[in-house]
C-alpha cells in the first residue's frame, strides 16, 4: 500500500519547532521593561497546533480513501472491463487479473496492460455458467 502524504504533517511539525526556537530566542533577548505579550504567543501556538491537527486529519482521510479505492477495485478482479488505451481511439476490453496501487493511484491489470481505474469505460456483470 502506498504511504500517506506526510509532507504537510512534517511541515507543520517543522513550523512548530521553528516557531518555538524563535520564541525562546525572543524571550532570551526581550526587554525586561516591555515583555512579550503572552496572549499573542498563546494564540500563535494554538493556531500552529490547529494546523498540525488539520494536516493529520487530512492524512488520515487520504489513507481511508486509498483503502476504499483498493477494496472497490478488488471487486473488479475476474470481471470483463473496457478501457481506452493511451493514444487509441478504439476501446479495448479484457478480464481484470490484479489490482495495484502506486503514487499514481489504483490500477487494474488487464492482460499486459496496467490501467488506472479512472480510465475504465465499462464494467460487465459476472457471467453465470449455470444453465
Amino acid at each position: 500500500m502506498a504511504s500517506a502524504p506526510v509532507g504537510s504533517v512534517e511541515s507543520a511539525s517543522k513550523l512548530q519547532i521553528d516557531y518555538l526556537n524563535l520564541l525562546v530566542t525572543q524571550l532570551k533577548n526581550q526587554d525586561p521593561t516591555n515583555p512579550v505579550d503572552n496572549s499573542q504567543m498563546t494564540s500563535q501556538l494554538a493556531q500552529i497546533s490547529q494546523l498540525q491537527q488539520m494536516e493529520n486529519l487530512n492524512s488520515n482521510f487520504s489513507q481511508v480513501l486509498e483503502s476504499t479505492q483498493i477494496m472497490q477495485a478488488n471487486e473488479l478482479i475476474g470481471r470483463q472491463v473496457s478501457y481506452m488505451p493511451s493514444g487509441s481511439s478504439t476501446a479495448t476490453s479484457g478480464l481484470v487479473s490484479a489490482v495495484t496501487i502506486d503514487n499514481n493511484g489504483v490500477s487494474v491489470h488487464i492482460g499486459k496492460d496496467s490501467v488506472p481505474v479512472s480510465s475504465l469505460t465499462s464494467i460487465q456483470a459476472y457471467q453465470s455458467n449455470a444453465h
